[in-house]
């Protein structure tokens, strides 16, 4: 069983309720997150309508996270991943090892700008993969945890048919029985077809668009830090039941993906999000 939950919003992870307060003094399995378990909610957020844009939109967000027959299920942005290794109730370091998949619809619709969308509309992308991690239990007090995770994922949709991988480093820890605070700071690292399918100007783009012609490659896409505070509204995260959370989030284009004429001149290299929802435990 898994010491702490995950509730993973948009590209970062985060984890409100956690199964550390679900223990008695004695160590004995107390609450709803002691065995299987089932979070569903939803979210309204408010960030860029593509990677390095300076257009906003907002957007709906489903969330699906909880434990099943052992199994740990995290949200992802438009997608899950799974988590075939359970950690021992008691445990001071625990792993994480499974499948993760999402969805990518970047410039596939909702695109504001008028001279990016002469550029046409990109392919859906679906991205599968693996994520690993390690997390550290009980840092500063009986209830945080420090956790390191990565992931690697590859479209499979034919759309832009490359690879991103990335690390994450992730802190939890409760400010009250009934409310949670988790900070995370990552990086995502694309390879040469994921950076020209997005990134690139070509000739014909250029007379399309008005734009620069533009041949991106691979390197350092993004680092991002971001926070989410999870309020239960009994006061109680232990017993399941209704929960709100707010989440912000920035995020830094690198390399190619902040020089292209996409973000360079269209958009912006400094990426916001904030967000608010509702998730219900049983």
């Amino acid at each position: 069983m898994k010491r702490s939950t995950g509730l993973a919003v948009l590209a970062f992870a985060a984890r409100i309720p956690s199964a550390a307060f679900a223990q008695d003094e004695g160590g004995r399995d107390q609450g709803v997150y002691a065995g299987d378990y089932l979070t569903v909610g939803a979210g309204g957020f408010y960030g860029p309508s593509y990677e390095g844009s300076d257009d906003y939109v907002a957007f709906p967000t489903p969330l699906v996270q909880g434990r099943l027959l052992g199994i740990g299920i995290s949200p992802r942005a438009g997608g899950v991943t799974l988590d075939f290794i359970p950690d021992a109730q008691d445990t001071k370091v625990g792993f994480s090892l499974g499948p993760t998949a999402t969805l990518r619809r970047d410039r596939a619709h909702r695109i504001k700008d008028p001279v990016v969308a002469r550029l046409g509309k990109l392919d859906t992308a679906v991205e599968v993969g693996a994520n690993a991690g390690i997390t550290v239990y009980d840092l500063l007090s009986g209830y945080d945890s420090l956790s390191f995770t990565a992931d690697a994922r590859w479209d499979v949709a034919g759309a832009h048919e490359g690879m991103l991988w990335g690390p994450l480093v992730s802190y939890f820890t409760p400010v009250s029985r009934g409310a949670a605070v988790n900070l995370s700071l990552g990086a995502e690292h694309m390879d040469r077809d994921y950076a020209g399918y997005y990134f690139t100007v070509t000739p014909a783009g250029s007379v399309a668009s008005g734009l620069p012609a533009f041949q991106a490659d691979s390197g350092w896409k993004s680092l991002g830090a971001n926070v989410l505070v999870g309020i239960d509204f009994n006061g109680d995260l232990t017993d399941g039941g209704l929960a709100g959370f707010v989440a912000g989030g920035y995020t830094r284009m690198l390399g190619d993906a902040k020089r292209t004429p996409l973000t360079n001149l269209r958009g912006d290299k400094n990426q916001w999000l904030v967000g608010a929802g509702l998730a219900f435990t049983f």
